[in-house]
């Protein structure tokens, strides 16, 4: 830990910029891709849809040996369709492919995968059902290259995940990994197949698998959410992280924790010390609105807030001291305790500030939020409605959520 660090804040909008033009677009470009090395790996960030997208197909293009891959969303498009016939291809010129995605996020048909079937490759959709495991949402996205190279973060294979801003696509990081990480990942990954290979695997046996994963306690660790008595390796950690941490930097599509968690966020905050980027944009209104709720508290607490307003945002990022954490996991409590979820934390002073420099390139682009203006805005008309959407985000499941967006 470092004490006296500065926070660096480029200029964000003020309100009386965000009034003058409304309605018209942000002009904000995607940074450009960057790596670094940390901790023994090799890392490489991007930031941009297209980019993402260009890096997955690159690994499945120069794939020998294996491709094993896990999304939570796989969707019918033209970039689904792309990257579908990419591990067609693979399996053909001789690949093992395995592929699991989760039958609730994802709107493919049954036929969908079937030229891959037919050619040898492996798939499996992880199903929900009418009974406890309904509540579980195989939430991850990652995808392995022979065993060395991994590619995570908050995005799915969807159209919307690699367009621009301008055309209003998430804006969300990927990580490309080589390094200790990916075997890992490919220890989880057969966890995975594990379970979804048995037609009738039970409830408690993903449970066990979430509950005894060891993340060790090195600088490198894999980090997993789910369901299980206590909590997981993910929940965990960063709940004793964020204990003992002094300096919080976070950019969050959904931000809707526990109290108790949230109240540890504001003693960091109380010294000085944390910036936090939240979704001015989404395509679940609810979990702005939850969002907002606890924004009074915080801003009290002295925490730094803005919204990103340049698109929809769905990154997934923490600095917290001198480690990171990215992946698939939001920081609310379905991401927390009960969806399958993957963050990758890595403990590395200099990619630590790396990513607050990054942090702080998300700023040009949303929106400060200050304790005067948003009481302005805190009408008993819309602290009704976000009180109500934390409860339909933090209680009851997306669905629901999503339909009962309150008009926000």
């Amino acid at each position: 830990m470092r004490s006296g660090a500065r926070l660096l804040m480029p200029a964000a909008m003020t309100d009386q910029q965000a009034q003058a033009t409304p309605g018209k677009p942000i002009e904000y470009r995607d940074p450009a891709p960057f790596s670094i090395e940390a901790q023994g790996q090799s890392l490489t960030f991007y930031p941009g849809g297209s980019d993402r997208l260009q890096a997955l197909l690159d690994m499945i293009g120069n794939a020998q040996a294996s491709l094993d891959l896990c999304y939570y969303m796989f969707v019918d498009d033209n970039d689904g369709r792309r990257v579908r016939d990419a591990l067609t291809d693979a399996v053909r010129r001789g690949v093992q492919v395995r592929l699991i995605i989760d039958s609730y996020g994802s709107d493919v048909p049954d036929n969908f995968f079937d030229a891959l079937t037919k050619e040898g490759g492996q798939f499996w959709s992880f199903s929900a059902k009418w009974s406890r495991r309904y509540l579980i949402r195989n939430h991850q996205k990652m995808a392995i290259g022979d065993g060395e190279t991994a590619l995570i973060g908050g995005f799915n294979v969807e159209r919307e995940y690699f367009a621009p801003p301008h055309q209003n696509g998430w804006h969300d990081l990927g990580l490309a990994v080589e390094g200790s990480a990916v075997g890992e990942l490919l220890r989880w990954f057969e966890e995975l197949v594990d379970w979804v290979g048995r037609p009738r695997a039970q409830f408690r046996v993903m449970r066990n698998k979430v509950k005894n994963w060891d993340s060790g306690s090195g600088p490198v660790r894999l980090l997993i959410g789910g369901p299980t008595n206590g909590l997981s390796s993910w929940a965990r950690c960063v709940g004793r992280d964020l204990d003992q941490g002094r300096r919080l930097d976070m950019v969050m599509a959904y931000f809707s924790p526990s109290k108790k968690l949230l109240k540890r966020i504001g003693r960091i905050a109380e010294k000085g010390e944390t910036r936090l980027v939240m979704a001015g944009k989404s395509d679940n209104g609810a979990t702005i609105g939850a969002t907002r709720s606890l924004y009074d508290y915080l801003l009290r607490k002295r925490a730094n807030i803005w919204e990103f307003r340049a698109c929809k945002l769905h990154m997934k990022l923490l600095v917290l001291d001198d480690a990171i954490y990215v992946g698939s996991a939001n920081f609310d409590m379905r991401s927390l305790y009960i969806n399958l979820e993957l963050m990758l934390r890595i403990e590395d002073a200099a990619l630590a500030e790396r990513m607050r420099t990054f942090v702080s390139d998300q700023l040009v682009a949303s929106k400060q939020i200050t304790l005067e203006g948003h009481r302005q805005k805190a009408t008993v008309w819309n602290r009704f409605r976000w009180n109500v959407s934390w409860l339909l985000v933090g209680v009851l499941d997306y669905t629901i959520s999503r339909r009962l967006n309150l008009g926000l």
